[in-house]
């Protein structure tokens, strides 16, 4: 069971450093409604529209807000620690 789950998550798709604003955008979507071979997770559709925001996009500012709305505080701070952690990682960079 636990080799299932770690070869389930080697296969979900994951942000990566060159992913635009517009592509943790789409990728965040796919977390929020459960598409494209990723579980629905608010949490990780927080964090990744956190991500796509940091890069600009408007929409992922747009959809983590209302996103939000639906989740408990703990929830919000565990996505924005993740978010912290991909950025600490290297996988955003952060405008000057």
């Amino acid at each position: 069971m636990v080799a299932h789950d770690t070869t389930e998550a080697a296969t979900l798709p994951l942000p990566t450093p060159e992913m635009t604003g517009d592509d943790l955008f789409k990728l965040g979507l796919m977390y929020s409604t459960g598409q494209g071979g990723c579980p629905m997770d608010r949490v990780s559709a927080h964090m990744i529209f956190n991500l796509a925001a940091l890069k600009g996009s408007v929409e992922a500012r747009v959809y983590r807000r209302e996103l939000s709305q639906e989740m408990d505080r703990d929830d919000i701070a565990e996505a924005q620690r993740a978010a912290r952690r991909w950025i600490d990682n290297g996988v955003v960079t952060l405008a000057a």
